[in-house]
């Protein structure tokens, strides 16, 4: 197993790089960038910018604008605007470098966990996650575990109605439940509950109130429980599918088996049987997914959720950066994301071997 372990560790690294590799040339070829956003900034052309760049180079540029002067920038939109001040941004985003030299640059920084300084916000890329990941996990943890008590008993209920009015109908559910996205339900969740046209039950934005601080242990469990229940609900609703059914088809396929007619022909009772001999079994796949579920649901599934709840995590402060050509702040998050996946897949790996010892990953190549 160690053996196993190694080559696995030793994949990521290349792994890695082609991720970075990609993005990288993508983002060469897109459209705009840093300098060009400081550009339509000064020249009044940002309608969409959600930052504001401030400093003494900014003041300068608008001086030099209004005085008419004029350079050959090479960049769309900068008439007027003083030649060396372009040149200042270029080399205070590092375009002043080929890109080859940018990206060794970026990937022996990354090697080391240095992941620089946002373009727009005077602070550091790992204090901007710092301050985000509260949010994140909040929603991720809680719609793992929540998923996971709920679909499961479903799934083996459903497992052992097979066929039954109570399968059919909840499958019926499930399904459309998947069908929805989550954003539209979650838009109906505040039409209704949270002060839209019908109900004002439940707040819109934040993870607590605004009296947070003089709230007892209990008061802040059930204002936090408060804040939570409507974006939990709307982020679960497509996720007990996906675990329900996969539940019941992983027990249905285990009681089909020869060992559990032999159980049952010594006299074991169905809960016997069950819990007994079909649980463990069935619960493999169920268990060894856990680390991918919750990592799913921690980095993918929140951006919409966030966005319209108001909820300040990692999926929003990853939109926005693109969106501002923030482009620390986009690299430093995919080089996370991309690591901690690759490291849950080899996590879940090594879950199978301990739910299941019969397993053996060093019998076969990676």
């Amino acid at each position: 197993m160690l053996s196993y372990i190694i080559r696995r560790i030793l994949l990521m690294v290349p792994t890695i790089l082609g991720i970075m590799l990609i993005s990288f040339l993508v983002v060469q070829f897109a459209p705009g960038g840093p300098v060009e956003r400081v550009i339509a900034q000064l020249t009044g052309n940002d309608v969409s910018a959600t930052q504001r760049v401030s400093g003494g180079g900014a003041d300068s540029a608008a001086t030099a604008a209004a005085a008419g002067e004029v350079g050959a920038t090479g960049y769309r939109g900068a008439q007027g605007l003083d030649p060396q001040f372009i040149a200042q941004l270029e080399k205070q985003f590092g375009f002043d470098k080929p890109a080859h030299e940018r990206f060794l640059l970026m990937i022996w920084n990354y090697a080391r966990f240095d992941f620089g300084k946002s373009y727009f916000r005077d602070v550091s890329v790992i204090q901007l996650i710092k301050e985000k990941l509260p949010v994140s996990i909040s929603l991720g943890l809680w719609l793992t575990l929540l998923t996971y008590c709920i679909s499961i008993p479903l799934g083996i209920a459903k497992a052992m109605r097979d066929g039954s009015r109570f399968d059919v109908w909840t499958s019926g559910v499930i399904i459309i439940g998947y069908a929805v996205p989550g954003f539209l339900f979650a838009i109906l969740l505040i039409v209704v509950f949270a002060g839209g046209s019908f109900l004002d039950w439940f707040p819109l934005r934040g993870l607590w109130s605004d009296n947070w601080a003089q709230m007892n242990l209990w008061q802040k469990a059930v204002d936090y429980a408060w804040h939570l229940a409507l974006p939990l609900t709307a982020m679960a609703l497509g996720a007990f599918a996906t675990m329900t059914l996969l539940t019941k088809n992983s027990f249905l396929e285990e009681v089909r088996k020869q060992y559990v007619m032999t159980a049952r022909a010594k006299g074991l009772d169905e809960r016997g049987v069950l819990y007994g001999h079909v649980f463990r079994n069935a619960m493999l796949i169920v268990i060894a997914g856990f680390p991918g579920a919750f990592v799913h649901a921690f980095f993918t599934g929140s951006l919409l959720i966030e966005t319209i709840f108001s909820l300040d995590g990692l999926g929003l402060l990853g939109f926005e950066s693109v969106l501002n050509r923030d482009y620390p702040v986009v690299f430093a998050t995919l080089f996370i994301f991309s690591l901690v996946g690759l490291v849950v897949n080899l996590i879940s790996d090594l879950m199978y071997t301990w739910v299941d010892p019969r397993i053996d990953f060093e019998a076969r190549e990676v």
